[in-house]
C-alpha cells in the first residue's frame, strides 16, 4: 500500500430501509399507509463517518465486508458518488441491512438483520495491516469483524477511535472497543450516570478523550480528567431525522482533532455537524462541508 490515508474507517457498511411512521412507539395495527414512501438507501455508521470525513477534506478509506448482492451494489455506488475509497471484501452472508422507523420528531428505531453476519467474520490480516499502516488514524465501528481486528490494530500503534452508540455501560461486548480506543464516542441515551461511565472508560482504557453526546442537551467531554459540557447547536433548518447525527459528530470531531484543534473546539465542530445531520432526510447522504462547518462553529455557543 503506497500513499497516506488520513482516516481508515473500519466496518459499518450497509443498507437501510427508511420508514416514516406517525409515532414512536408504533401502536399495533393491521396496516399503516406510508404516504412519504418506503425508501431503501446505502448508508450505515461506517459509511456515514467515511462520507463526513471526506466532505471535510480528509483522505478517507473504508474497509468492510460486502455481499455480491443489490445491497452491496448500493454501497459501492454510494462510495463512488462521494469519492470515498472502498476496499470491499466478500461477505457470503450478504450485505448488512436494517430497517429504520423514524417518528415525526426525528427519533429512530432501528431493526438490524443479524442473519447477514457471522461471529467468525474477519478482515484478512495482511489487508488490515497494510491499510492501517498507511493511515494516520483508524475509526473502528463495533461490528464483529472489527472486534477480531483490535489486537492487530493495537500492534500497529495507529491511534484509534470508536463509537459505542447507545451502550448501557454494562454490555461486555462493547468493552474491548471502549478500552482499546484513544478517542471514544458514545450516546448518553442509555446511561443513568454518563460521567461515571466516561471516567471508567478513561481509567480502564487508554482514551485521551471520551465524548458522550446527549441530544438537545449537548455533549459531555472528558479530557485529562476534566469533564466539561459542550452546548447543543440550533439546527439550521427543521429537524427531520436524527439518523446519522452521531456519525456526523464523530467525523467533525476527528477533523478537528487531526487538525490539532483543542478538544473543546473539536466538540463544538461535532455539535455543529450533528445538528446539520438532523436536518437531512434519512433518504439522502449529505454531510456538512468544511466551509459551512467552520462558519457555523465560529457562531456557535461556547
Amino acid at each position: 500500500m503506497t500513499g497516506r490515508i488520513d482516516v481508515l474507517v473500519l466496518g459499518g457498511a450497509g443498507v437501510d430501509t427508511i420508514i416514516k411512521v406517525p409515532e414512536l412507539p408504533l401502536p399495533y395495527a393491521d396496516s399503516y399507509m406510508i404516504d412519504s414512501g418506503i425508501r431503501t438507501r446505502a448508508g450505515q455508521t461506517g459509511d456515514f463517518v467515511a462520507l463526513g470525513l471526506t466532505a471535510l477534506g480528509l483522505d478517507t478509506h473504508h474497509l468492510d465486508l460486502l455481499g455480491d448482492d443489490p445491497e452491496g451494489d448500493l454501497v459501492r455506488a454510494l462510495h463512488r458518488e462521494h469519492g470515498v475509497a472502498l476496499t470491499a471484501l466478500p461477505q457470503p452472508a450478504g450485505t448488512r441491512r436494517a430497517v429504520n422507523l423514524v417518528g415525526p420528531d426525528g427519533r429512530r428505531l432501528s431493526l438490524y438483520d443479524s442473519s447477514r453476519a457471522h461471529p467468525d467474520d474477519r478482515f484478512p490480516e495482511d489487508t488490515l495491516r497494510a491499510l492501517a499502516g498507511a493511515a494516520r488514524h483508524v475509526h473502528v465501528t463495533i461490528t464483529q469483524p472489527c472486534s477480531h481486528a483490535l489486537p492487530v490494530l493495537r500492534e500497529t500503534g495507529v491511534p484509534l477511535s470508536t463509537d459505542l452508540h447507545d451502550w448501557d455501560g454494562e454490555n461486555p461486548y462493547h468493552e474491548p472497543f471502549a478500552y482499546a480506543a484513544d478517542i471514544v464516542f458514545l450516546s448518553a441515551a442509555a446511561l443513568t450516570d454518563p460521567e461515571r461511565t466516561m471516567r471508567r472508560i478513561a481509567a480502564r482504557g487508554r482514551a485521551e478523550a471520551v465524548v458522550a453526546t446527549d441530544g438537545a442537551r449537548g455533549a459531555y467531554l472528558l479530557v485529562g480528567g476534566e469533564l466539561t459540557r459542550t452546548p447543543a447547536v440550533a439546527p439550521p433548518a427543521p429537524v427531520v431525522d436524527s439518523n446519522g447525527a452521531g456519525d456526523a459528530f464523530a467525523a467533525a470531531f476527528l477533523y478537528g482533532w487531526l487538525g490539532g484543534e483543542p478538544p473543546g473546539t473539536c466538540a463544538r465542530y461535532g455539535a455543529v455537524a450533528g445538528a446539520h445531520a438532523c436536518t437531512v432526510p434519512a433518504s439522502r447522504a449529505e454531510a456538512i462541508g468544511r466551509d459551512d462547518l467552520l462558519e457555523r462553529s465560529a457562531a456557535a455557543p461556547r
